[in-house]
């Protein structure tokens, strides 16, 4: 049986509807593709999926409907992070409620805790639940680094299984592979960076790309999941011109529009998120139909 929170997990969108209200029934459509195409967790309420801009309810309407339609196939890493710790844990108490298999909890960002800070923030979490929590590491975003002393420190905390590390810092990722003890999971939050992180003990991903490209995402991190890395290189070769223009504009404003022009979903965002620059879209649309991938009304 396959370990939870390893291989692929999708870092899902939220689909909404013309009116930018949340589409439920998209929710469990997109949902219900990335389980038929053998994703093996699904993280929804991240960054990918505009949580920002989502009331606690319709994260925990997110996670009900997920829950439901996976039945159990694949588990559900719910994002429940902030720099608020006592917000936190209420939210994260609620997806527990509603069945979360697990928690993927952003770094708290703005107010920059010092690293003693952070250590304490997760405890507080782990400590207020039992379900299995993955710290989010994106400092770029947040503006602060989890060092590798306090992940350290963190996967010494029995609820407390994984990183995803999205520094970009391909030392520091290779040394945090060192630094934490086998159990702990190691996950890249960059598509591109998958295979260098799989090579030296990384254990799969928290993609973007797979949102587009479930299938083939499954497949590379399936193939070096075998030490087949040149299996899984020459799917990496095929897909990773998609893995980058998903960032030729904040994320996830790219990943949409090619989800809209795939026909899976309307292209509505919630500000500050608005559409792509008309160069960016033909970008968008140039890089999907290399890979046969646009509805055919748009070719």
């Amino acid at each position: 049986m396959r370990q939870a929170f390893t291989g692929v997990g999708t870092a899902l969108v939220t689909p909404f509807t013309k009116s930018a209200a949340l589409d439920e029934v998209a929710v469990r459509r997109l949902g219900r593709r990335q389980i038929d195409a053998g994703i093996h967790f699904l993280c929804p309420c991240g960054t990918t999926g505009e949580s920002p801009t989502l009331t606690d309810a319709e994260k925990l309407r997110i996670v009900e409907i997920l829950v439901a339609e996976a039945g159990g196939r694949v588990p559900i890493l719910a994002g429940a992070g902030g720099y608020n710790t006592k917000e936190v844990i209420e939210l994260a108490r609620e997806m527990e409620k509603r069945g979360a298999s697990g928690f993927l909890s952003v770094t708290p960002y703005y107010n920059k805790p010092t690293q003693e800070g952070l250590y304490q923030h997760y405890k507080a979490i782990a400590d207020s639940t039992a379900l299995p929590i993955v710290v989010y590491n994106v400092p770029g975003r947040t503006g602060v680094n989890v060092e590798i002393a306090t992940l350290a420190r963190l996967a010494q905390i029995p609820n407390i299984v994984g990183v995803k590390e999205a520094s970009g810092n391909v030392t520091q990722m290779v040394d945090v592979c060192r630094s934490v003890p086998g159990s702990f999971l190691v996950l890249s939050g960059d598509d591109a960076l998958t295979l260098p992180l799989m090579s030296v003990g990384g254990r799969g991903i928290i993609s973007v790309a797979s949102n587009e490209i479930p299938a083939e995402m499954a497949q590379m991190v399936e193939a070096a999941e075998r030490n087949d890395f040149a299996a899984a290189r020459a799917v990496h070769d095929r897909i990773v011109a998609l893995m980058q223009i998903n960032f030729i504009e904040a994320n996830p404003v790219p990943v949409k529009a090619a989800m809209a022009a795939m026909g899976l979903l309307e292209e509505t965002y919630r500000l500050p998120m608005c559409p792509p620059k008309p160069e960016s879209r033909e970008k968008i649309l140039k890089a999907l139909k290399e890979l046969n991938l646009v509805k055919p009304a748009l070719v």
